[in-house]
């Protein structure tokens, strides 16, 4: 069943809010005490429908074939990310659909057939989150790490493939003969219904990565350890991108603990962390590509992963976490934010109820 938008399906002022979708076992908080995220198809729609029914702008799933292992078995089960979001698309009728790839696992023109067949499905509302591959434990598993392939070898073949798959999507054929493909009178048929194409983005942030984003995506994920970092992270982004001839977005991710008061947030967000998993926080750093003589041993990687939390994350009540919303909309120049949180089905509608309202007071121009 199509679910139907309780909001006009306009931006906070031309930014983007969206989901980082719950598509594998316990989220994005490494932690035995958090509220239980199975992965499942079934909360994912349910997600899927909050976020369409809530007025934000896209949902985005991340592609995972591996866990960390410890106590919670963190992201041992997980849905494939391209079939999720085309089921999803075909359960929603506005909120945009993006789904992951990684670029090693996929031939280009397989990967160009899938994603228009989701821009179909979805009517237009397609996106691709492109990955080069950096986790070797989950390519190994299946005998495809490229041990030939180093880092800045990896967006080299990363920017080739993109290059032969905006190719398929847009001429009628294509022969290719490449450093790493070779296509010969290589047909895709139908061509995707976005205009020009669906929707690119990237979370390439090395110096090859950001270059990479900077000039074959549309939107690029940025970090930072302050407001003032991230920053300067999108404004180089941005002049990066007109140093070259065109524009470019760019977006952060930031996991929400939402509760009545500070405190109350505060000691929510202190149960997760009694529950840390430690045999996952090792499963993790082999994943990053720690050396097992590192792992269990103190460095400012472990500091940051104590705190249970995967991604940066924001704590307090709906008028603290609006204000932290705003600084890093406002101050960091960034054109919009995915979303996690602890557990969607409750969060999700708390942040529609009591948070968003004061976002669009902010932004007028999304005021339904």
């Amino acid at each position: 069943m199509t679910t139907t938008s309780s909001h006009l399906p306009s931006d906070l002022g031309g930014k983007d809010l969206g989901v980082f979708m719950p598509i594998a076992n316990g989220g994005w908080i490494i932690s035995s005490s958090t509220p239980k995220l199975d992965g499942s198809y079934a909360y994912n729609r349910k997600v899927a429908e909050l976020a369409e029914h809530h007025g934000l702008d896209f949902i985005m799933a991340m592609s995972k074939l591996r866990g960390f292992g410890g106590e919670t078995e963190h992201w041992r089960y997980s849905m494939e990310s391209q079939i999720l979001m085309a089921a999803l698309a075909a359960v929603t009728s506005r909120v945009k659909v993006w789904a992951t790839v990684h670029t090693l696992l996929q031939n280009p023109a397989v990967t160009a057939k899938m994603m228009t067949t989701l821009d179909h499905v979805s009517g237009g509302r397609a996106g691709l989150n492109v990955v080069s591959g950096s986790f070797k434990d989950e390519f190994e598993q299946m005998g495809a790490w490229r041990d030939d392939l180093n880092h800045d070898d990896r967006y080299a073949f990363a920017e080739e493939w993109v290059h032969v798959i905006k190719r398929l999507w847009s001429e009628p054929s294509v022969t290719h003969d490449g450093r790493y493909f070779q296509l010969k009178d290589c047909q895709s048929d139908p061509k995707p219904l976005s205009d020009p194409r669906p929707f690119l983005v990237c979370a390439g942030t090395s110096s090859r990565g950001m270059k990479f984003s900077i000039e074959e995506m549309d939107a690029i994920f940025l970090g930072g350890a302050t407001v003032e970092e991230l920053a300067a992270n999108s404004r180089k982004a941005k002049q990066m991108a007109k140093d070259v001839g065109k524009t470019i977005k760019t977006y952060t991710m930031i996991n929400l603990v939402i509760g009545d008061t500070d405190e109350a947030a505060a000691a929510t967000a202190e149960s997760y962390r009694a529950g840390f998993d430690e045999g996952a926080l090792h499963g993790m750093m082999r994943a990053y590509g720690f050396l097992d003589s590192e792992i269990g041993k103190e460095n400012a990687f472990v500091k940051k992963a104590r705190s249970g939390f995967i991604s940066e994350h924001a704590v307090g009540s709906a008028e603290t976490i609006a204000d932290r919303l705003i600084t890093l909309l406002d101050q960091a120049d960034l054109d919009g934010l995915m979303l996690i949180f602890p557990d969607y089905l409750t969060g999700l509608p708390v942040f529609a109820e009591k948070v968003l309202p004061l976002l669009r007071a902010r932004f007028p121009e999304r005021a339904a």
